[in-house]
């Protein structure tokens, strides 16, 4: 996606981690518990993979919807699918759409636009006015935005969606994994969100992931009713008053 390099191979989220963990130290964030590392979708994936790092560890300050906070992680919770749960199985394929043979299958601009909007958004927000007043609806809004995207043709392109796609299709965190990283980056450093009406990755893996981590024992845990797989979008507020919440907390931990 974007500006970079876009080769055919088989990519994965740790290999994104790595990419992350090089940039970070090329801008210099070096020191203990400077960084708060916040992971939409997956980004939470990337956001888990770098809490493995062992020279990036004692950097983290915070984890949120996925991340880890100074040092924090906060993952949204669209950055698990990964613990070996039963109620996670049964709720595995809506996830499983994204990289079916279907992606592969032309589809008109209007089909793909309703799909990927019921996957990502509640109806309530995707009918509701639009907050700028430019469209008729958030939905409106939303496939104005697809529509400019696709038009780039060098920035976002059908071979590197699938390659992403499969990335995400492939990353994996077991519950002793998600144990050992959550120890390591502290619990209290780490939050999860997400929304019970995210089509996208259904909610029950974020209760999983939430409990894997550790939510008896610290992790933060945000469930948002009748909201989607963009909590940043669809709760601004909520979204970032629990961020500032998370960095104030995290700080204070220092």
């Amino acid at each position: 996606m974007g500006e970079s390099d876009k080769p055919l191979a088989r990519y994965s989220t740790s290999e994104m981690a790595i990419d992350t963990r090089e940039l970070i130290d090329h801008i210099g964030w070096t020191s203990p518990r400077q960084l708060h590392v916040i992971g939409v979708s997956m980004g939470g994936m990337i956001a888990q993979e770098l809490g493995y790092w062992e020279n990036l560890r004692n950097r983290i300050n915070m984890a949120r919807h996925t991340f880890f906070g100074p040092l924090h992680i906060s993952l949204s919770t669209s950055g698990t699918i990964s613990t070996v749960s039963k109620e996670v199985k049964a709720n595995i394929n809506s996830y499983r759409q994204i990289y079916s043979p279907g992606v592969s299958i032309p589809k008109s601009p209007d089909v793909q636009l309703d799909d990927t909007r019921a996957r990502m958004f509640s109806q309530s927000w995707l009918e509701a006015p639009d907050e700028h007043g430019d469209f008729p609806t958030n939905g409106d809004r939303f496939a104005a935005m697809d529509l400019e995207k696709r038009q780039d043709t060098e920035g976002f392109t059908r071979k590197g969606f699938i390659c992403q796609a499969i990335a995400a299709g492939w990353h994996h965190k077991s519950p002793e994994q998600l144990k050992e990283l959550a120890e390591k980056v502290g619990r209290q450093r780490i939050q999860v969100l997400h929304g019970t009406s995210d089509e996208m990755i259904s909610v029950p893996h974020g209760e999983t992931l939430a409990r894997e981590l550790g939510e008896e024992e610290g992790v933060t845990k945000i469930i948002v009713q009748g909201r989607g797989h963009v909590l940043h979008l669809e709760e601004k507020i909520l979204y970032h008053e629990a961020l500032q919440r998370m960095i104030e907390k995290t700080e204070n931990l220092n």
